[in-house]
């Protein structure tokens, strides 16, 4: 006997396709939705990782700054003090410099030299004096030169015959002389410079005089 099939059978596999497709097609979605949706919260989760971690560095950089203000005013403060405290020195040293300068004159001064006129200017002393001869005015330069802790680089500005009165007693020859001298702290090493500058000022000095 032979069997034929009336019914559609082409249309309904047709209709299965299709809703198998529709199927697969619906279940790739909620795939990829759900995927998109742990990524985007994995997404959520590191940006508010790195959003706290930038709150704590903005915290700690304001901190910081703070500090650093801090320190930069502290520094000021610092600056201002010694400055403060250079002036009272310099004051106190400046107070007593007359003292020192005159006594070390004194201290410096060889026999056989008087010393007429004394003048400071600044750091620069100003000295003119009578000496009986010229070594003794080289003595005096080597004694301002190497045994004066408040004094250095000596230079010799003139040395000259003193006029001698028409009707003097004493025949002696005199030396007028001009020499500068510069004020230094104690304990300060004088130049090496000044050194050979004085010598020369003494060879100088030892020299003969000429007559003015």
């Amino acid at each position: 006997m032979i069997l034929i099939n009336l019914l559609p059978h082409r249309e309904e596999k047709r209709r299965q396709r299709k809703r198998s497709f529709f199927i697969a097609l619906a279940l790739a979605g909620i795939a990829g939705l759900v995927v998109v949706g742990v990524w985007f919260s994995v997404l959520q989760t590191l940006t508010g990782a790195q959003q706290g971690r930038n709150s704590f560095l903005k915290t700690e950089i304001a901190s910081l700054e703070t500090q650093i203000k801090d320190i930069a005013t502290l520094k000021a403060e610092i600056e201002s003090l010694k400055a403060r405290q250079r002036a009272v020195e310099d004051l106190q040293t400046n107070r007593n410099v007359p003292v020192y300068l005159l006594d070390e004159l004194v201290k410096q001064t060889p026999e056989g030299v008087y010393l007429t006129t004394i003048r400071q200017a600044d750091q620069v002393v100003s000295v003119n004096g009578v000496a009986q001869t010229n070594e003794r005015v080289s003595e005096f330069l080597r004694n301002t030169l190497y045994n004066s802790k408040w004094l250095e680089r000596p230079e010799l500005v003139e040395i000259k015959l003193a006029a001698q009165p028409q009707n003097a007693k004493d025949q002696r020859r005199m030396f007028d002389f001009a020499m500068r001298v510069t004020i230094k702290r104690p304990g300060a090493a004088a130049p090496v410079a000044s050194g050979a500058s004085a010598a020369a000022a003494a060879g100088a000095a030892s020299a003969p005089a000429k007559r003015v």
